[in-house]
């Protein structure tokens, strides 16, 4: 029987474990989208990991969602990422950038231009700008032309990943950011190729897809997917066909993995689990949900044919969760309060497990 514990075989990497640490927002960046010295040594605390995904990476100014947020898009974020991809590769372990365009989750505060997005609709809810939260404002719709364009920022972003030396790259496909916008049934008004039917909501996630399998190759692209989810006031009326005609395409690329949020029935996702020929991730509790994933969790999906099983909270407040999970131990919980408050407590603070002497 497969463990969390057994290695993995993902792409041109071996892991030495089925657990990922799932990309989370951490707001903790310099000016200028730079990386720091305390995102090398969180991340590099963790790197006992089978694999890293890190926080959402902008892939142009455009795409940035939040403040305080990093990118890849200059030289200058490229630069400031090498020795954090050093320092989890001296300490062992693999990580991949997730790259995020926001798309009309943004602000003109955050980047100085109004946002865009597949059709002029709100998001639900205020966001993040730099003089505190604000209502989301209306996004300007992209012209056709336009879209082929926001679709290669993920491909430029995952060369410059590859040149920073990430192992690979993971695209934000979920939440509500800009691949989730274009996949909706709400936010999605259009009437072009990209909108209407499901064959053309998944257009763009398969372009962007495309661009990065072409850029740096299938065996580093991942993607990250919330079946059903209503995250920033998404909806997806007809989730089961829409995720079914995007596994189609995707399989066709043969890309490293698709990393499923348990955002939706679980036949629904065992259901895409047998549609995908190749490795599938499940992050088996809901994002920012009332309950955090443990081993029980991780063992009942590895059980229904998940290969590797991605935590969020668990990794945050714990750099030695595999540890913990291989050997029963507790499970520390985590500050809320410190999750975006950016400095080094409730980010570079959390201990490894004390055993009494």
């Amino acid at each position: 029987m497969t463990t969390l514990f057994d290695s993995y075989r993902l792409g041109e990497l071996t892991l030495p474990n089925r657990t990922v640490m799932a990309p989370m927002t951490r707001v903790r960046a310099a000016a200028g989208g730079l990386a720091t010295p305390s995102m090398a040594t969180y991340y590099a605390q963790r790197a006992t990991a089978g694999l890293i995904v890190s926080e959402g990476v902008q892939p142009s100014l455009i795409g940035q969602s939040n403040p305080g947020t990093p990118g890849l898009h200059t030289d200058e974020q490229v630069a400031s990422w090498r020795p954090v991809t050093a320092a989890v590769h001296t300490n062992g372990g693999r990580i991949f950038a997730q790259i995020m365009h926001g798309g009309r989750v943004s602000h003109p505060e955050t980047t100085g231009t109004v946002p865009v997005g597949p059709s002029a609709v709100a998001a639900v809810g205020e966001v993040f700008t730099p003089s505190g939260p604000q209502s989301a404002p209306t996004p300007r719709a992209l012209d056709t032309s336009e879209v082929p364009e926001q679709a290669e920022s993920y491909a430029l972003a995952a060369r410059r990943a590859i040149d920073a030396g990430f192992d690979g790259v993971e695209l934000h496909g979920a939440n509500g950011y800009l691949i989730s916008q274009f996949l909706s049934s709400n936010a999605n008004l259009r009437t072009d190729r990209y909108g209407g039917s499901v064959a053309n909501r998944v257009r763009f996630a398969v372009e962007a897809v495309s661009a990065t399998v072409e850029a740096i190759g299938a065996a580093r692209t991942g993607i990250r997917l919330s079946p059903g989810a209503t995250f920033w006031g998404v909806e997806e009326t007809d989730a089961p066909e829409l995720y079914q005609a995007l596994l189609a395409e995707l399989a066709r690329l043969e890309i490293a993995y698709v990393h499923f949020e348990a955002t939706i029935d679980e036949e629904i996702l065992v259901e895409l689990r047998r549609a995908w020929p190749g490795t599938f991730m499940v992050n088996p509790t809901l994002p920012m949900g009332p309950k955090q994933a443990g081993r029980a969790e991780a063992d009942h999906w590895l059980g229904l044919g998940a290969d590797l099983i991605s935590f969020g909270r668990g990794f945050l407040a714990n750099p030695d969760l595999v540890e913990r999970l291989r050997t029963g131990l507790p499970i520390a919980p985590v500050d809320e309060a410190t999750f975006y408050q950016g400095g080094d407590a409730g980010y570079l603070t959390y201990p490894s497990y004390q055993h009494a002497a």
